[in-house]
């Protein structure tokens, strides 16, 4: 019975996504004509190709921003190492996403653009890069590729699959939990538990937000020379900021430059709008900035250096000894990932709305209670001053961030690759 009233949701989801398609195309056009689709590219969202499929097996790995896609990296460069016979394809769905990954992949990977999820879409994708097996990152639940991809054979897998509190409300409710359920029931991996998928395809092998890659500083981007020049100040990060948060840190900035002029904030906004408006507030206010996008000097002058670029956030956080993450500080935010802050050896500091990243922060305090600090926006100030003027303390909880991370991310994508190995590709791909 169950089954049945998931089909006939799906069915009515599909009739009034194929009776959207001619809106959801105008919408995409709107959407190019905004800057928020690739101005050449944005085709792909229909279906269309832009690269043609080698021949052989291939495996699309799907995920639909910047912080999902960094995760399916390791797990990528894997599959290639492993099974050199097999394509891989990788899409998203952000325009910012897309800039930054398409940095970080091997370059024998063919990067593409998701299908949106109306039926026309669909078809004509799979029908096109016809894979032998779908590896969805997190929480893509989209139920046209899925059935589409059943009815095909195409072996699914659900990798570091979670889903926020808000996420799971909608899910459950009555008219919408059947069609979960009919979804979840086509994927043969998921990793690890969601919603009612049968117990039999879920299993854990970690968290692949914490396989991100030690970096160094690079020599042709400036960062080896902004390191120099900020040898000799007191510094501290407020990254992955939100709309609003960066009042929250102007406070906090304005508080400690009483207490150490010479300090240098580093801001780096989650998304560019909000960094073009924190850059106005600084300005309007008196406070001296210097943008990471013109290259300009540190002079002892400036107070403030404002990231406005993207896909740098890991190679910055070596340049500072204290990481403050946001997205964490105010009613409604849900955290971001604080792994990349602890691998490059900072303090770590975050807020308390921390959504679905809550679960990293407690195993990292479970394991070392000084890896990361939890604080409110008004107590940061008090926290920040402890860490200037206690070197010791700052050394303690800088290596106790690097060493919970390192604790728990030992073995996670070799972990993740044995399962996928087991029930997607060696059923699907044979070798």
């Amino acid at each position: 019975m169950a089954r049945k009233k998931g089909e006939l949701i799906y069915k009515i989801y599909r009739a009034f996504s194929y009776g959207l398609s001619p809106m959801i195309n105008l919408h995409l056009r709107w959407r190019k004509f905004r800057g928020l689709e690739h101005p050449k590219r944005w085709t792909e969202r229909l279906g269309r190709p832009s690269l043609p499929r080698p021949a052989g097996p291939l495996v699309w790995f799907h995920a639909v921003s910047l912080g999902e896609g960094m995760a399916a990296i390791p797990v990528i460069k894997c599959c290639l190492t492993r099974r050199p016979d097999v394509t891989v394809l990788m899409t998203s769905t952000t325009l910012s996403a897309f800039e930054v990954i398409k940095k970080e992949l091997p370059a024998n990977v063919i990067y593409q653009f998701a299908p949106v999820d109306a039926p026309a879409a669909v078809e004509a994708f799979l029908g096109y890069w016809k894979p032998n097996a779908i590896i969805l990152i997190e929480s893509e639940l989209w139920p046209n590729l899925i059935i589409g991809a059943a009815k095909n054979g195409i072996a699914l897998a659900l990798l570091n699959a979670r889903i926020s509190a808000k996420s799971f409300r909608y899910w459950s409710l009555p008219v919408v939990l059947p069609l979960a359920a009919f979804m979840l029931s086509k994927f043969s991996l998921i990793v690890p538990l969601l919603l009612q998928a049968p117990p039999l395809v879920i299993n854990f092998s970690g968290d692949l937000k914490y396989a991100v890659e030690d970096t160094t500083l690079a020599g042709d981007n400036g960062l080896e020379e902004l390191q120099e020049q900020l040898k000799h100040r007191k510094v501290w990060m407020a990254s992955s900021l939100h709309r609003g948060e960066d009042k929250i840190m102007l406070r906090v900035h304005k508080a400690l430059k009483e207490i150490y002029p010479d300090m240098l904030t580093i801001i780096v906004p989650r998304h560019l709008e909000v960094g073009q408006e924190i850059v106005l507030e600084l300005q309007r206010k008196g406070i001296s900035v210097a943008l990471r996008s013109h290259s300009d000097k540190l002079s002892l002058g400036a107070e403030t250096y404002v990231v406005d670029t993207l896909g740098e956030l890991r190679e910055l956080y070596r340049l500072t000894p204290i990481a403050v993450i946001g997205g964490s500080f105010l009613p409604g935010l849900a955290g971001h990932n604080i792994s990349e802050a602890a691998v490059a050896g900072c303090a770590v500091l975050t807020g308390h709305y921390l959504g679905h990243f809550n679960h990293m922060v407690q195993e990292m305090q479970r394991l070392s209670p000084s890896s990361v600090l939890q604080v409110s926006g008004d107590m940061l100030v008090e926290a920040l001053i402890e860490l200037f003027s206690d070197a010791k303390l700052l050394e303690t909880r800088r290596a106790a961030a690097k060493q919970a991370y390192h604790a728990l991310s030992s073995g996670v994508v070799e972990n993740m690759w044995r399962l996928v190995q087991f029930h997607i590709l060696d059923k699907s791909v044979p070798m």
